[in-house]
């Protein structure tokens, strides 16, 4: 079956035969341009002189002698204009950053009115109000009528009629917007492309006689589906006087259907337009060979390329032949899936006579968006935004960081590091920019630019830094060469647009311009249109056709798509003056979806299956719907990743070799002071014995980190160092404590909160800081944190402080048994305070975590596969052992400030009894410190028995915030 540029090609040789070089071919896109020489070569068999090529637009421009204005000339035309109507009005004029959402839907408004030649005036004249529509416009139905009175119920009741007023004046300024926009883009010399179509349509080109310049006219239009208004009445004016030729690729099979949305445009274009078909009456294409269709359902958006790796495979005796132009095609619905079918596709396929490479060309374009050079751009104007915006000179750590590590900036192992360092010493959350200029680079990286050319000019002094850099090095790839210098062009473009208005133009508006121009550039990849596999989207296979075709993306709202351009222009009304609706999108896709059926041998259909925020998981409508009518065979496959599930063993440490020798170092004083064991320790092991070893035995030490976030430890140090200098001056007065003396002393305690965070984050009591939105947050929670507690304490007092976080004093032997052997063990603790009271020694804890004072039984504290585990009532038991033993008293009163509950539980330790508190009296708390020794020893016996290995924890609570949860693999 012949291809439709094939048969386009014998046709034109017949038809023009000598005179083919004075032709014009005009195809929507470049793509089919090299099939169709390819076809011509073949049908001539000789040297010929090739017509000329050109795109529609491209055609279409040579009508005038003015330049089509990019997207930034365009808006701040309009802009101009759009204030000096303001002005006329008495209104006040609109800043750029305000008016650019705006300009982009006038824009595309403007845009469709002069493709489909509508009357801008009267167009806008009746969208004035709601009574002039209806009065003018009694051709609609009653739903567009409905829906035109509807119209202002968007809008919330109480602002309803100031929004009508706001919409009105807009559009009763609409019809002089749109006549000075063109007249004041004319003046410099540009125009739109749409209204070149209008402009040509209308008789009222520059250079009517342009397509005299082919001999007799011989203009030909291959390929197109859906016209514009504008187009229709050139093509239908050219067709009268005999100017042009048209080739329709077309198929009964829709094309005969009044119900199928495939041939909406072609049944417009040759039935009602009467533009001929060269190739004559439409054939029976899609229904003239059976054939099989694979469809695939995959777990996922990516996944949809995976299929690829094995399917281009078996398809290689495809790509043997010689002339191997047409044969394969990977359809890309969904433009975002061409980096996974890049990273997918094989690059060999092996045969009888050895291995061959797959050749593959991608012309759709290679996105910037997906590249480091992006992300380098991206850093820069974050960075300036930051500095422009804060009104600072210092940069948030994380886009340093960034910088450091970005594969481009070109930083060395050995200054990131002194850097990095520097960053941790200090906490610098926001580093200062000056500590950062280290060379060329790093200075234009973090110098705030204060003018909007200048911040362009500075981001090209940074790609043509590390451009150079890199052809120094011979490390510069040919893509990226091309995305550098696309991107350098592209900022060039807009500074030269830019420099008759940056002056008036705020800098963060400058910035995000810049980040608009450059995240919508991509370049071309290399390849060869005629040879291997060929990637393209769904708009660039038109009028193209290939043996085997896969699509990938075949979901609902992805083909076809289900979004729209944004307008001022109300749907009902786009219909009465035939602008482009929902309809003409499905209309126009599902027509490139049908051709691609019409000449190929092989079709297989990929689509996610996964549901999400994004996609339904259901296949595309068309795919139904050819399920039902076509007749196919179809065969389907439900793509499951073969997933590898490990189970996962949690191996035993058990306690032998350098494990054992490190663990008895903690015995009979062995490694001396710092083989102690605190209650910090004790609880980690209850917590979880493996944790225990990671932390003690193997000491592997958590990396340090900069406390950006309100980390519990950070608040809690801060805390309980707060609450130690605060009393600390109480004592050295007088231990004596009382109420007045607590109210007195808590004015300076802002200025405590303060060294003390200095002190815990940067050991520097006197630094003075700037603090962070962050840390100001985490200061007022140590506030009020510590007046919750002196709130507790002015209620209690008087009392007597005796210790204050002594960390010397408080050692005591405490004998275990190993294995049938007496051994010792030191144990220690640093007490938060011990006063007393009413002739009771108390030990005080604080804690600021979610921890409890009830508990149901002493033993389930030291269980480690209970879940009912409390650390905090552990611990301070922990320190009334060791003080009792290492002072020789008894009845110490062991006291649990929790900030979060202390208000209404109190501090003082209660069992739970039938969802009853019950205080414990004296007796029952002797008890209890003396089933705490008995379960203390059986516990530390426990952790010391060689026999008795490091387990996890089956607690899952506990591998929460565990530090060695990768190690682990829990």
């Amino acid at each position: 079956m012949s291809a439709f540029l094939k048969e386009v090609a014998e046709d034109l040789v017949t038809r023009l035969g000598g005179d083919l070089h004075h032709a014009a071919v005009v195809f929507n896109n470049k793509r089919p341009v090299p099939y169709l020489q390819n076809h011509l070569a073949d049908s001539i068999g000789k040297p010929f002189w090739s017509p000329s090529f050109f795109t529609i637009q491209e055609f279409f421009a040579l009508s005038t002698h003015l330049q089509v204005a990019d997207g930034f000339t365009q808006f701040f035309t309009l802009l101009q204009q759009y204030n000096k109507l303001l002005a006329e009005e008495g209104g006040k004029a609109l800043n750029p950053d305000v008016f650019y959402p705006i300009a982009r839907i006038i824009l595309s408004d403007f845009s469709q009115i002069d493709n489909d030649l509508v009357n801008a005036d009267q167009l806008f004249q009746e969208l004035e109000d709601i009574a002039v529509i209806e009065k003018e416009f009694q051709h609609l139905t009653p739903e567009q009528q409905q829906f035109l009175e509807q119209f202002w119920s968007s809008f919330s009741s109480g602002k309803q009629q100031n929004h009508q007023e706001q919409f009105i004046r807009m559009w009763r300024r609409m019809p002089k917007l749109y006549r000075s926009f063109h007249h004041a883009l004319r003046e410099k010399g540009y125009t739109t492309m749409a209204y070149i179509y209008r402009q040509l349509a209308e008789g009222n080109a520059d250079r009517p006689t342009f397509i005299n310049d082919f001999s007799e006219g011989k203009l030909v239009f291959a390929g197109f589906n859906a016209l514009s208004n504008a187009e229709a009445v050139i093509f239908k004016r050219w067709n009268k006087d005999e100017k042009a030729l048209f080739y329709f690729d077309a198929d009964n099979y829709y094309l005969q259907d009044e119900t199928q949305e495939a041939g909406l445009f072609l049944r417009k274009n040759i039935q009602k337009l009467g533009l001929p078909n060269a190739l004559g009456a439409s054939k029976d294409l899609i229904r003239s060979h059976q054939k099989e269709i694979n469809v695939y359902k995959t777990q996922g958006q990516t996944a949809q390329a995976k299929i690829l790796q094995q399917e281009l495979l078996q398809d290689y005796p495809l790509l043997e032949a010689a002339d191997n132009a047409g044969k394969i095609a990977l359809i890309l619905a969904d433009e975002s899936l061409l980096l996974p079918v890049l990273q997918t596709i094989p690059t060999q396929y092996q045969h009888a006579e050895g291995i061959s490479n797959i050749d593959l060309n991608v012309t759709m374009g290679y996105p910037l968006l997906a590249t480091s050079i992006f992300g380098l751009a991206d850093l820069w104007l974050s960075i300036q935004a930051q500095l422009i915006e804060g009104k600072k000179d210092t940069v948030y750590y994380r886009e340093v960081e960034a910088f450091l590590s970005h594969p481009l900036t070109g930083v060395s192992a050995e200054q990131r590091d002194l850097v990095q360092q520097e960053i941790l010493k200090e906490q610098l959350i926001e580093v200062p920019v000056l500590g950062l200029h280290n060379d060329e680079l790093s200075t234009l990286f973090f110098t705030k630019v204060h003018k909007g050319l200048a911040a362009i000019n500075n981001l090209q002094k940074v790609f043509r830094l590390i451009l150079e850099r890199q052809l120094e090095d011979k490390t510069l790839k040919q893509t990226e060469a091309d995305l550098f210098a696309a991107t350098l062009k592209e900022l060039n473009r807009l500074h030269d647009t830019l420099e008759d208005y940056a002056a008036q133009l705020p800098l963060s508006f400058v910035l995000s311009l810049m980040q608009k121009a450059v995240q919508g550039i991509a370049v071309p990849l290399s390849g060869e249109p005629l040879q291997g596999v060929q990637v393209m989207g769904l708009l660039e296979s038109r009028s193209l056709d290939f043996e085997h075709v896969y699509v990938l993306g075949v979901n609902e709202g992805i083909l076809p798509q289900v979004n729209v351009s944004p307008s001022f222009i109300p749907d009902s009304i786009r219909r009465a003056y035939g602008l482009p609706v929902i309809e003409n999108q499905d209309a126009i896709s599902a027509y490139m979806f049908y051709r691609l059926l019409q000449r190929s041998k092989k079709v297989s259909l990929v689509y996610n299956g996964q549901g999400d925020d994004n996609n339904t998981g259901e296949p595309s409508r068309f795919l139904r719907q050819l399920e039902f009518e076509s007749g196919y065979t179809f065969k389907y496959f439900d793509q499951s990743q073969s997933v590898a599930i490990e189970s996962k063993v949690n191996v035993d440490i058990k306690k032998e070799g350098e494990v054992l020798r490190r663990l008895n170092l903690y015995l009979d004083g062995q490694e001396g002071p710092s083989a102690k064991l605190s209650a910090t320790r004790l609880t980690t092991y209850l917590n979880c014995p493996v944790q225990f070893f990671y932390k003690y035995i193997a000491k592997i030490e958590e990396p340090e980190e900069l406390a950006e976030n309100l980390e519990a430890n950070s608040i809690g140090s801060t805390l309980h160092l707060v609450l130690e200098r605060f009393y600390q001056k109480l004592q050295a007065e007088s231990p004596y404590i009382t109420k007045e003396r607590i109210v007195e002393n808590r004015k300076n305690l802002d200025e405590l909160c303060k060294r003390a965070f200095a002190f815990v984050m940067f050991k520097e009591e006197e630094k003075i800081l700037e603090h962070n939105g962050m840390q100001q947050v985490m200061l007022a929670i140590v506030a009020e944190y510590a007046n919750v507690i002196l709130d507790h304490d002015e209620n209690q007092a008087p009392f007597t402080l005796v210790e204050l976080e002594n960390d010397e004093d408080y050692v005591i032997p405490f004998p275990i048994k190993v294995q049938g052997e007496e051994r010792s063990l030191t144990l220690f603790g640093i007490i938060d305070r011990v006063d007393q009271r009413n002739g009771v020694t108390r030990i005080v804890d604080y804690k600021t975590g979610r921890d409890e004072i009830g508990f149901s039984s002493i033993e389930e504290l030291f269980d480690s596969e209970s879940n009912k585990q409390n650390k905090a009532l552990v611990q301070t038991l922990f320190y009334t052992y060791v003080y009792e033993q290492a002072k020789g008293i008894t009845g110490v009163e062991p006291n649990l400030y929790i900030i979060r509950k202390m208000r209404e539980e109190g501090t003082l330790f209660y069992l739970k009894e039938n969802r009853k508190r019950v205080l414990l009296q004296a007796e029952q708390l002797d008890e209890m410190k003396g089933s705490f020794k008995t379960l203390l020893q059986q516990k530390l016996e426990e952790l010391f028995n060689p026999d008795v290995p490091f387990t996890h924890t089956t607690v899952a609570d506990n591998c929460m915030y565990c530090p060695y949860l990768t190690l682990c693999g829990k």
